[in-house]
Parts: C-alpha cells; structure tokens; sequence
C-alpha cells in the first residue's frame, strides 16, 4: 500500500499537469504522512540532495553554455561543420550533426544544443527545400549526442545518485566513442533519408574555406580540451572546470570574437539562473523520492521480482531497456536519473555490469526519451523553433529513432564501446 501510494500520487499529479519537481516532492511528502515518519525528513533529503559539491559544476556549465550561445560560438562551430560536411547529399542536415558534435562538447545540454543549432540550421535548412520536418528530427536527435561527450551535466547528476563513487572523468570518457558511434549512425541515416528525398547538394568551398572556419572556431574548439584534458589528466575537477568553462567563454567571446555586449552577457546570467533554479529544485524533489525508495526497499524487492522471471543478462539488460525507455517517454530527464539509479544500478551490479558502462546506457536511453512524447523536451524544442506540431514532427523521426535504438543496444552489449577508452587513460 506504501508503495502505491508513493508511485500513485506521482503518476496521478504528472497525468493532471502538475509541474514534476512539485510531483517528486508531494509524493513524497503524502507518503512519509502515511507511513508516520517526520515530515521533516523529506526536506532535510532535498537540502543534502542539492548540498553536493559537485552540483556545483552543473549550474556553472548551464552559464558556460548560455554565455557561448549568446556569444556567437555556435554559428563559428556551424561554419565549421558547413565547410566539412556540407557539399555531401543532404548536406545541411549532416552539418546539424556535426555541429551538435562540437557545440555538445562545450554546452553539455541537449536542450541548450537544439535551441542554438536549431535556431541557425531549421530555417537555412527550410530554406533550400529540405522538409521542415526532416529538419526538426535531425535537430533533435543529434542534440541527443551532447549528453554523451564531455562534460554532460546528466554525468554528473548520475555519478552522485550512484553514492558519488563513479569517477565523473571516467564517465566523461566513457561517453566519447558512444557520442561520435550516435553522430556517425544519425548522418548515416541522414544521408539515406536526404537521398531517397532528393534533397540539394552543394559545391564543395574548397580547402581553403575548411582551413578559414576552422581558424574562426578554434578559440570555441579548445574549450573541448580544456574542459575534458583538465578533468581527465586530475588537473582540476569537474566542478574547477566548469568554471574555468566561464572565464574562458568571457575572454573569447568578449575579447576574441567581441560577439556579446553587456545586454547579452545580462540576459545570459538571467537565463542560467532561471535554468539552474528549476534543474536543483528537480534535484532536490528527486533526492526526497529517492530516499523513500530506499526506505521501503524497492530496489532490492525489483532485483528478486527480474531474478525470478530469469537468470539471463541479455534478457535482463534488454528488459531495463524497454522499462527506461517506457520511463523516459513521461519524465524528464535529471529526476530519472536520481530515481533510477538507486533501483537499477544495484540490479545490473549483481549481473556484472560495471557501473561506468550502466551509466552510459542509462543517459543515452534516457536521451531518447527527450524526443519521444509526451513528455520530450528536447523534442519540444525543437518544434517550437521550427514551428511545427508535434504531430508533424513524427511523421519522418522514425528511421532517426531507428538509429539511435541501435546505438543504444550495442552499447549495451558490447560494453568495450564504453569501457575501452576509460581503460587507456587509466
């Protein structure tokens, strides 16, 4: 009866509208009412929720990224990709990837990546004759791969729900090849959709053109390495780089590009703040609901439920899959991850998987879920700055979603793909 309660009240709160950091948090609190327990607890968890160090890199990543997209970063990294990749068939939608390749390893946000690449490539792409619709699905997509490369702010968020022993620059590596595996399945994709659809093609700008872009994006480019080679080499942590992440967006975009006046690194504090506010209280409401699933041990009574129903990895990890991904189509993404990762973790644990590679699963399976309705986010940025439906958008995300299901289950089952580079640095 605890139980149905808890879950109750939640799903009954989020079918009725109710915003999901108040869901998380109310839930919690009618079941702690019903079971006698101090009300107190549930805000004593959701302050040390939020009381985490670490935690503090994400509302400073959140700042790189608004001050790197106001600054013009963005549409360097675009010129960048344009001049790459943009003369093959379907040119601009590969750009859309390729740039969401390079802006993710700085914003680390998915929504912050469709937004800014969105913004510059959904009306080029309409433009010259491509469907709009085809131009919204890329968007999305490929702004799934800035969850995976580093510094994905969701890293982060997963290695303190998993009791802040998952070393963050392991998850920040192990990220890397299953974010570009993502990038090449999605332009593979790309390509065959623009082809089949005999979308334009464009005269390839020359050498020249690649060495003059590349020159323009380099300032932006090198925060990549700066974020990732700090953290990984020990130079300085997560949390060290995120605001290292500020300075350097201040200096390039201010002194080197000279693209942000004081109106626009204004609006740009305003945003992160309003951002970071709703991201902690998420947080702190999913830390609340966390602990209540362990106080009546739902994660040991989910691992006897799968291990009596069978024995088999396979089977196993293809059923958290499915379960993830059913999750990942009604709530957002943080509180997930903080709910979740208490439940499955120690499931996967007993089977052997290594808690880098579940990770990695958990984020990009979870990513998918903010494009799929009825709750996808990033699915709904993407719409809104096209100015479709979302009914619209549907029709042609599926060969999209096909490619992105298929990265998901060869991460799953070929935990290499995760585990190796993080092996080499080590």
């Amino acid at each position: 009866m605890t139980s149905f309660i808890l879950f109750g009240s939640f799903v009954f709160l989020l079918i009725i509208g109710t915003p999901i950091a108040f869901c998380l948090g109310i839930a919690s609190l009618l079941t702690v009412l019903y079971i006698g327990i101090p009300p107190l607890i549930v805000f004593q968890s959701m302050s040390a929720g939020v009381s985490v160090f670490v935690l503090m890199a994400i509302p400073f990543f959140i700042y790189a990224g608004d001050l790197m997209v106001r600054g013009e970063i963005a549409s360097r990294l675009v010129g960048l990709a344009a001049s790459l990749v943009g003369h093959f068939r379907g040119g601009l939608g590969q750009v859309n990837i390729a740039a969401s390749v390079l802006f993710g390893g700085i914003s680390g946000s998915a929504v912050a990546d469709a937004s800014a690449i969105g913004g510059l490539m959904i009306p080029q792409m309409k433009e010259k004759g491509y469907d709009i619709e085809y131009a919204v699905d890329v968007t999305c997509l490929s702004a799934l791969i800035a969850l995976m490369i580093p510094p994905s702010q969701n890293m982060i968020i997963y290695s303190i729900s998993g009791g802040g022993k998952i070393s963050i620059a392991d998850l920040f590596t192990a990220g890397i090849l299953p974010g570009l595996l993502l990038a090449v399945a999605l332009i593979t994709v790309a390509w065959y959709v623009a082809k089949k659809r005999n979308y334009p093609t464009f005269p390839f700008a020359g050498w020249g053109n690649i060495g003059r872009t590349a020159l323009n994006a380099i300032p932006g480019i090198m925060l990549i390495g700066i974020i990732f080679g700090g953290v990984r080499s020990g130079v300085f942590t997560a949390t060290e780089s995120s605001c290292i992440a500020i300075v350097y967006a201040v200096l390039v975009t201010v002194f080197v590009y000279r693209s942000m006046g004081w109106r626009e690194f204004v609006e740009a504090t305003l945003g992160a703040v309003r951002t970071t506010a709703m991201v902690l209280l998420i947080i702190g409401s999913a830390a609340a609901f966390g602990w209540l699933l362990a106080y009546l041990r739902i994660p040991a009574q989910l691992i006897d439920y799968m291990q009596s129903l069978t024995h088999s990895p396979v089977l196993i990890f293809l059923l958290l899959n499915i379960l993830m991904l059913f999750l990942g189509t009604f709530m957002d993404m943080a509180p997930l991850i903080i709910i979740t990762t208490p439940i499955f973790l120690p499931v996967v644990q007993s089977y052997g998987m290594d808690p880098v590679h579940f990770g990695v699963i958990l984020i990009l399976n979870l990513g998918i879920g903010l494009c799929t309705p009825p709750v996808g986010t990033v699915l709904f940025v993407g719409c809104a700055v096209g100015k479709i439906s979302l009914g619209r958008a549907m029709k042609m995300i599926w060969p999209f979603y096909f490619a992105a299901f298929a990265v998901l289950m060869l991460v799953t089952y070929v935990p290499a793909i995760s585990l190796w580079l993080p092996s080499v640095f080590r």
